[in-house]
């Protein structure tokens, strides 16, 4: 990934209420069911930091976050780099009312340091099919909380 790229964005429609989306986002026992499982800490507000290791054929990536920005039941946004590599990207989720029974939930990306190009998984479409997978795990959890 690089941030001559442009932006990476994947998006699902929900039928899951805004605030059951948002406790998805943003509440750590929430995210452990649909996005990763050994995320050990998470707070909603600016200035809280994440970092938690995932390891990948050999490889080791810390994942490391900070909350940047936060308006509550539309959207958060932190920062994403792993101190085992160059790299640094702003992800952002975005709930978007379309009517009063269905919303939209979007996922972006954006790279400002690229990413080392010869790994895997900093290959954009690695990245693309990583944000599609976790969407794709995001919708069926709500769906299934919903229904």
């Amino acid at each position: 990934m690089k941030k001559s790229d442009p932006p990476i964005s994947v998006s699902i429609i929900t039928q899951a209420p805004k605030a059951f989306i948002w406790k998805a986002l943003t509440d750590l026992d929430t995210m452990k069911a649909w996005y990763f499982s050994n995320i050990d800490q998470f707070k909603a507000e600016v200035g809280s930091k994440s970092s938690f290791l995932v390891e990948n054929e050999g490889r080791q990536f810390t994942h490391t976050w900070e909350v940047i920005e936060v308006t509550q039941e539309a959207s958060i946004t932190y920062t994403w780099n792993y101190p085992e590599y160059p790299g640094f990207a702003e992800v952002s989720f975005n709930i978007t009312v379309i009517d009063e029974h269905t919303n939209k939930v979007t996922v972006s990306l954006v790279v400002l340091e690229d990413y080392p190009q010869d790994i895997p998984e900093f290959k954009r479409e690695s990245c693309i099919g990583g944000w599609e997978y976790f969407m794709g795990r995001l919708n069926s959890f709500l769906n299934a909380q919903t229904t």
